[in-house]
C-alpha cells in the first residue's frame, strides 16, 4: 500500500487534515477553486462551494484562463466547475468531521492550506477513421486541505 503525505506539516494540536486521492476531475479547475476557498472560514468556504454548485457564483480563473469567457460578478475570466465543487464540498465535510473527532471547535476553523497535485494518468484511445487513434486520457487529481483553529 502506498503511504500518503501532506506537502506541509503544521501543529497537529490545532489543525485538522483531509485529502482526496485519485479523483477524476479537472486539475486546472481544482487549482482555481482551491485558490478561491483558501484563507476562508470553514462555513464560508462551504457556502461558497454551494453557490458554485448552484451556478450563482463563478470561480475566477486567474492562471488557467485561456479562451475562458468573462462572467458576471467577477473581474475577468471565470467558470462554474460544478463537479469539482461537489467533490471539494464532500472533502470539507470530511475535514469538519475530522476536526470534531479531534475535539476542535468547528466554528473557529480557518482553511490555511489547500493544494492540488496531479495524480496518475489513465491512458485511453479513441479509434478514428483510416486506422488512426486519438489519445483520450483521464488525469487524476490529489487534493489536500488543512484547517487551523483560530480565535475570532
Amino acid at each position: 500500500m502506498p503511504t500518503w503525505r501532506y506537502s506541509v506539516e503544521l501543529d497537529p494540536e490545532r489543525t485538522a487534515k483531509a485529502s482526496l486521492r485519485d479523483v477524476s476531475m479537472s486539475y486546472k479547475a481544482t487549482v482555481e477553486t482551491l485558490r478561491l476557498i483558501k484563507g476562508l472560514r470553514l462555513e464560508d468556504a462551504k457556502r461558497v462551494l454551494q453557490e458554485v454548485i448552484e451556478m450563482r457564483r463563478p470561480v475566477p480563473f486567474r492562471r488557467y484562463n485561456g479562451k475562458v469567457a468573462h462572467k458576471r460578478g467577477i473581474q475577468g475570466a471565470g467558470r462554474y466547475p460544478v463537479k469539482v465543487a461537489k467533490n471539494l464540498l464532500r472533502l470539507l465535510e470530511n475535514l469538519e468531521n475530522n476536526a470534531e473527532f479531534k475535539g476542535l471547535d468547528v466554528s473557529r476553523l480557518w482553511i490555511v492550506h489547500a493544494a492540488a497535485h496531479k495524480g496518475p494518468r489513465i491512458r485511453g484511445y479513441m479509434p478514428r477513421a483510416f486506422g488512426r487513434a486519438t489519445p483520450w486520457d483521464d488525469q487524476l487529481v490529489h487534493v489536500e486541505v488543512i484547517a487551523e483553529e483560530r480565535g475570532e
